[in-house]
């Protein structure tokens, strides 16, 4: 577990709240001179449901696919760049809204109202979603191992795909992602743990008020437990939502975040 002195302060999302602000950007800067593809696609579940998604493919793959799980506001653009910043590292990304069934999958003002949204999804539609972007990125000629990355609600979404082994996840990571409890029918992934086929890596605030330590402690024991091949590193001092270019006072948390998603992939990615 990894600890790294970094100040708190406030602002935490609660399980139902947004986690970066509207203006919020990955903490990652462009790499210089890199050629991706990135755009804006529909995709179809299994019921006949159009979703949204952002795909970035790379010009230099290293044959590692990333389903990305947004937050409770969905597919924006804090997601679409960051599927732009995997592809300049060589890892196909796809970010999926959530949505598809209440509000369609036009681009979405400032002022959408994800509350009411998020409140309809269940975890049965979100798998269907999930698969249609298995199917999608699997599909893809540069992948051969497919991952997931998600941030708080998406976080827990990703944690539950280590165990949901139809999707045959090469790994799973996530973001403060909530590991425990109730949360609009989905299930716990600290109740999953005994069916994950998949590795976990989890990333988490030292100061989340929400996600506290012995909830952390708690998922830890029960993945060493389970026999899961896991990392549950806990950044001291850094809040929820930490992974946000505004927040520079967390730089060191969100570069050393960043560089073990990398080497978590790099570590899992099947060889060519």
């Amino acid at each position: 577990m990894l600890l790294l002195p970094v100040a708190a302060v406030g602002g935490e999302c609660s399980i139902a709240g947004m986690c970066f602000d509207l203006d919020s950007h990955p903490p990652i800067p462009p790499l210089a001179g890199a050629a991706i593809d990135g755009r804006r696609i529909t995709l179809q579940a299994a019921d006949g449901t159009d979703f949204a998604a952002f795909e970035a493919r790379p010009t230099a793959p290293n044959g590692a696919g990333m389903i990305i799980l947004p937050d409770v506001r969905g597919l924006y653009p804090f997601y679409e760049e960051l599927a732009l910043r995997f592809a300049e590292a060589g890892v196909a990304a796809l970010a999926i809204d959530y949505f598809g069934r209440t509000a369609g999958v036009g681009a979405r003002g400032d002022d959408f109202e994800y509350h009411e949204h998020v409140n309809q999804t269940r975890w049965p539609t979100l798998l269907e979603d999930i698969q249609a972007a298995r199917d999608q990125i699997g599909a893809w000629s540069e992948v051969r191992s497919v991952f997931s990355v998600g941030f708080c609600y998406g976080g827990r979404l990703s944690f539950l795909l280590a165990s949901e082994g139809q999707l045959d996840m090469a790994g799973v990571i996530g973001f403060y992602g909530w590991p425990a409890g109730e949360s609009r029918g989905t299930p716990a992934p600290i109740d999953r743990v005994g069916d994950a086929h998949a590795p976990v890596l989890g990333l988490f605030g030292g100061a989340d008020q929400g996600i506290t330590p012995d909830i952390v402690d708690s998922y830890r024991s029960a993945l060493d437990s389970a026999g899961v091949e896991h990392e549950v590193v806990v950044y001291a001092g850094a809040p929820h939502s930490f992974f946000d270019r505004k927040a520079v006072e967390f730089a060191d948390a969100s570069t050393n975040a960043w560089e073990r998603v990398l080497d978590f992939v790099t570590a899992n990615t099947t060889a060519a």
